[in-house]
């Protein structure tokens, strides 16, 4: 299983998980709205891996805004070894709208 949904991730975020995200956002737009976690814009993943803070055997949850961004960051981080990273599958987009019901 390579994503999670927006329900499911945010399930165990109300249960108090301490959750691994990484938001390959821009930067700008972590500032604006983000969920917490990381940020390392996926357009310099690569260049800035050593910034990281999780270990290759954790579980990593790459999110963006409409989760494509973040699938694309997912296939990088598992070229690079990381071995349990999960896309949230439609992105803040879709966390947004369970919240918002």
């Amino acid at each position: 299983m390579c994503q999670i949904n927006a329900a499911t991730l945010q399930q165990r975020i109300l249960n108090g998980e301490k959750l691994n995200l990484l938001d390959v956002r821009e930067t700008f737009e972590f500032a604006t709205y983000n969920i917490g976690g990381q940020n390392i814009p996926v357009s310099k993943l690569t260049a800035s891996i050593e910034q990281l803070n999780y270990n290759k055997t954790d579980e990593i949850i790459v999110i963006c805004t409409a989760g494509i961004r973040s699938e694309n960051a997912r296939g990088i981080l598992s070229e690079l070894g990381y071995q349990n990273v999960l896309n949230l599958k439609g992105g803040l987009i879709a966390l947004r709208k369970i919240n918002n019901k």
